[in-house]
C-alpha cells in the first residue's frame, strides 16, 4: 500500500511540472457529459497505408493547453458558428496569427505524425541563427536521406547560401537541406533535433517531438494541430520566413567545379497561387502520416493559420483542406473564440521559480523520501545538520546567563553578611 501511494504521489508530482494558464471563459460549443461532439468527416477513398504508429499516453495537463475546452478528441466550435467544412483530417485548429485565438479545433490536441510540416520546427529553430548570406559545404552526411525522399539536388562539396537552403527546404521540401540547416546551427544533426524540441518546449508545444529534422518518420516522433499553430505562429512572427513561404520559384545556382548546371526549383504550396491573401505554409506527406498541412492568409485586417494532419489526398487535397478552413475561420466574428496559443517562453517561465534547495539526480529513491526507520534516521540527521548550531549557540547564551546571576546572587548574600557600609578586602 505504502508502494502504490508513493507512486501516486511521484505521479501527481510529475503531471503538476507542467503548469497550463488558465483560460477565461471559452465559447466553446457544450456537449453531453463525458461525449465528444463529432468532427465533419468526409470518408476518403480506400488506401493501402502503414498502421498508424501507438501515441505516447495522454497527459491532462499538456491536452488543456490554451484552454480546458481544447481537451477533447471532438469538435470545439464557438457558440453559433457554422459548421466547418467535412474533411479527410484527423485533427486541425484554425487560430488568428495576431491576437493568438483558437477559432475552432477537431482533436487538438491528439496526437499525429508531422511529416515535412516539421521543417516549420527547424525553420522556427534555426532562422534566427543563420546569417542567409552565410555560405555553406554540404558533406555526404548531409546526402543521407530516405531514397525516393524530397530533396534539393544538393550535391556534394556544393557551396550554397544560407538563404538558398531555406527557399529548398520551404519550396521543394528538400530533406537534404533540412540536414544541413540542422548541422549548421548547432553543429550536427543530433544536437539540431535537441535544439528543435527545446524550441518546441519554449513555444509551449508539449505535444511534439522531433526524431528528424526533415519530417522523414522516426520512432516517437509526434505532433499535434495545436502544437503546429504555435510553431507556425512562430515561423510567421520572422520577416525571412514571410517573405520565403511566399517565394514561387528560385533558381539553384551551377556548381562548376562539380560540373553541375543551376536550376528552378518551384513552390509546391499550392495555397499561394489560389487563394486571395494567402501567406504560404507547408504541406507534408509520409505514407505513415498520410497529407498534413499548414497555412495561412490575410483578409480584412485578420490572419489566420490553420494545421491539419493525418489527410487524404482525395476528395480535396491539403491545402484545398486548409482553404475551406480559412474560409470557415474568416466567417467568424472577430471575436470568436474558443481558447487560444500560448505565448512563447509562457510555460517555461511559470517552470523557472528555482527549488529552495535542488537536490542532485538521483537514479534511485532518497531513502528519506521511503517510509520505515531509514526515513527517521535521515529525518533526524537532517534536523540535526540544520538547527544544531543554532541550539547550540542558545544553549551558550543561556549558561552565560544563570552564570552571570549566580555569581550576582553570592555577591548579593556576602554583602548582607557583612552589614551595611562594609567593603569586600582588595
Amino acid at each position: 500500500m505504502r508502494g502504490r501511494a508513493l507512486a501516486a504521489a511521484v505521479t501527481a508530482a510529475v503531471l503538476t511540472t507542467t503548469p497550463v494558464p488558465a483560460v477565461a471563459g471559452p465559447r466553446a460549443a457544450a456537449a453531453p457529459a463525458g461525449t465528444p461532439v463529432p468532427c465533419p468527416h468526409t470518408v476518403p477513398p480506400k488506401a493501402d497505408r502503414p498502421p498508424r504508429p501507438v501515441p505516447p499516453p495522454a497527459v491532462p495537463e499538456a491536452q488543456r493547453v490554451g484552454g480546458d475546452a481544447l481537451a477533447t478528441p471532438g469538435l470545439i466550435v464557438p457558440p453559433g458558428a457554422p459548421s466547418p467544412p467535412p474533411l479527410t483530417a484527423t485533427s486541425w485548429v484554425v487560430a488568428d496569427l495576431d491576437s493568438g485565438a483558437v477559432l475552432g479545433a477537431c482533436g487538438p490536441h491528439e496526437y499525429g505524425t508531422p511529416a515535412s510540416t516539421q521543417k516549420l520546427l527547424l525553420a522556427a529553430t534555426m532562422m534566427p541563427k543563420l546569417d542567409p548570406k552565410q555560405l555553406a559545404t554540404v558533406t555526404r552526411p548531409d546526402l543521407d536521406i530516405e531514397p525516393g525522399s524530397s530533396a534539393v539536388g544538393l550535391v556534394q562539396g556544393g557551396r550554397y547560401r544560407v538563404e538558398t537552403l531555406w527557399l529548398g527546404l520551404l519550396l521543394n521540401s528538400g530533406n537534404e537541406a533540412a540536414n544541413l540547416l540542422a548541422r549548421l546551427g548547432a553543429g550536427s544533426v543530433p544536437a539540431g533535433v535537441k535544439a528543435m524540441n527545446d524550441r518546441a518546449r519554449e513555444l509551449g508545444a508539449l505535444q511534439t517531438h522531433a526524431v528528424t529534422p526533415s519530417g522523414l518518420d522516426g520512432k516517437g516522433q509526434f505532433t499535434s494541430a495545436y502544437d503546429l499553430a504555435l510553431i507556425g505562429r512562430a515561423c510567421f512572427a520572422i520577416p525571412d520566413f514571410r517573405r520565403y513561404a511566399l517565394t514561387r520559384n528560385t533558381t539553384i545556382p551551377a556548381q562548376p567545379a562539380l560540373k553541375q548546371t543551376g536550376f528552378q526549383i518551384q513552390n509546391e504550396n499550392k495555397l499561394i497561387y489560389n487563394y486571395p491573401g494567402a501567406l504560404g505554409g507547408k504541406t507534408g506527406f509520409t505514407e505513415l502520416a498520410r497529407h498534413t498541412y499548414v497555412g495561412a492568409a490575410q483578409r480584412d485586417g485578420r490572419r489566420l493559420v490553420v494545421t491539419l494532419l493525418g489527410a487524404e489526398r482525395y476528395p480535396l487535397a491539403g491545402w484545398k483542406q486548409g482553404a475551406a478552413l480559412l474560409d470557415w475561420g474568416f466567417s467568424l466574428p472577430k471575436d470568436a473564440s474558443v481558447g487560444r496559443l500560448v505565448e512563447p517562453g509562457e510555460l517555461t517561465a511559470e517552470q523557472a521559480a528555482p527549488a529552495a534547495s535542488p537536490r542532485p539526480a538521483a537514479t534511485e529513491p532518497d531513502p528519506a523520501d521511503t517510509p520505515g526507520p531509514v526515513a527517521a534516521y535521515r529525518a533526524a540527521e537532517d534536523w540535526t545538520r540544520r538547527w544544531w548550531p543554532a541550539a547550540a549557540g542558545a544553549g551558550a547564551v543561556l549558561f552565560v546567563l544563570v552564570t552571570v546571576f549566580l555569581v550576582r546572587g553570592r555577591r548579593d548574600q556576602g554583602r548582607r553578611r557583612r552589614g551595611p557600609g562594609r567593603r569586600r578586602a582588595a
